[in-house]
């Protein structure tokens, strides 16, 4: 396997679920040639290989910011700030090796997953594909095949499915979760994200209808929606009872139930993230959250304390997306402050800016509901500071008067 690598190459690594962590540790002990960059989208409590500590010259492109790279050598982490959706097409150019897990359905036909986004990006580009066969997972019938043929060199491995910790969800995040799922109606088609707070919005839907899933991830909350039939894809005027997303998130029990659920479908972020297709879904309502917003609707999602915690991620395209749905809405949902109540997330200016304030049409904290679509400069910061922690709004008022 050394002989496919040479110095200067540029290798992909697949990331979230699809890591291929047993080839990762094995090539973390081989004397790899110099000036090595990988690329990758890492996910935070999942993905943890520091590349700059193979050799004195690996670096690595990142486009999310992850703890692990934060303690890497800085001179070698290369963040690269960008949408997922063009993330894809900066991948289908200038990859030398790609590296990716792949295993056996349940009938023994190779699939990739059970997390799909860049790789068909990847090895348009690739020369060289090096792939980890695991044996200790069955992939999800709705994941692309994969042509044996494709791959340069299999590395056999039986290891556990990556799985995400089960997020915390606490009484704000319910009471946030209530909130959003009012703003939810049958027939709908949702996207959500990773963390207490979509977990919590997933949990009150079960008094919902018909919906559709057209998301990044699926997990066991949306999982949970689709077996007991809330989430059906009945309304959906595209993928019609099909789930759409470009990876699993989900735990052990639920993937093993992928096993046999072709409805759930597996595909690119040049699909999942692409607002030509997203605009053909009626109704399509995009939940993410932030860092901080502030009185003009600026959303920060990805910085904190003068340096990158996180990064842009796929928020912007679906919240561009929902505004050319017909019916669509791009909700914000987050917690109204942080650092135990001691920092309000709503402020006079963010620290940097993820989305436009043309992005947004609702906020939702657990003091309400601010709906910004259509307000003027004034109303907009007003209905803000009414969903801000009341200890903060005077502050705030302050901070807007000045500004006015």
């Amino acid at each position: 396997m050394l002989k496919l690598f040479a110095p200067g190459q540029r290798v992909f690594v697949c990331g979230s679920s699809n890591e291929p962590t047993a080839l990762l540790s094995h090539l973390g002990q081989l004397a790899l040639p110099d000036n090595l960059e990988f690329v990758q989208f890492p996910i935070a409590g999942l993905n943890s290989t520091d590349f700059t500590a193979w050799n004195e010259s690996a670096c690595i492109t990142s486009f999310f910011m992850t703890p692990t790279l934060a303690k890497a050598d800085p001179a070698r982490v290369q963040f690269l700030p960008m949408q997922m959706r063009y993330v894809y097409d900066y991948l289908t150019q200038n990859i030398d090796v790609a590296l990716l897990q792949v295993a056996r359905d349940a009938q023994g036909e190779l699939r990739l997953g059970p997390n799909v986004d860049f790789v068909e990006a990847a090895l348009t580009s690739a020369n060289v594909v090096i792939a980890e066969l695991n044996h200790g997972l069955v992939a999800p019938a709705g994941c692309p095949a994969i042509n044996a043929e494709r791959i340069d060199y299999l590395f056999e491995s039986e290891r556990a499915l990556l799985e995400m910790p089960v997020p915390k969800i606490d009484e704000t995040a319910t009471i946030i979760g209530r909130l959003v799922a009012r703003l939810i109606a049958d027939g709908d088609c949702i996207q959500t994200g990773i963390g207490a707070i979509p977990a919590a919005i997933l949990e009150q839907l079960g008094d919902k209808n018909d919906l559709g899933l057209h998301s990044g991830i699926i997990d066991d909350g949306c999982m949970r929606l689709i077996l007991k039939g809330n989430i059906n894809g009945a309304f959906k005027s595209i993928d019609r009872r099909r789930h759409v997303t470009g990876g699993s998130l989900c735990s052990r029990a639920m993937h093993d139930l992928l096993v046999d659920r072709p409805d759930v479908v597996f595909r690119a972020t040049n699909y999942t993230h692409e607002l030509s297709t997203i605009r053909q879904l009626s109704n399509f309502v995009s939940v993410n959250s932030a860092v901080e917003i502030d009185l003009l609707g600026q959303v920060n999602a990805e910085y904190a304390g003068g340096r990158q915690i996180s990064g842009t991620g796929g928020s912007v395209d679906f919240m561009r997306a929902a505004k050319v749905s017909s019916g669509g809405r791009s909700i914000i949902a987050m917690t109204a402050t942080a650092r135990g109540g001691t920092v309000s997330r709503i402020v006079p200016k963010v620290e940097l800016v993820t989305a436009l304030r043309t992005d947004i049409d609702i906020v939702v904290t657990e003091f309400g509901v601010a709906r910004v679509k259509h307000l003027p400069l004034q109303e907009r910061a007003l209905a803000l500071i009414d969903v801000a922690a009341p200890q903060f709004r005077e502050e705030l008022r302050a901070a807007w008067h000045a500004h006015a």
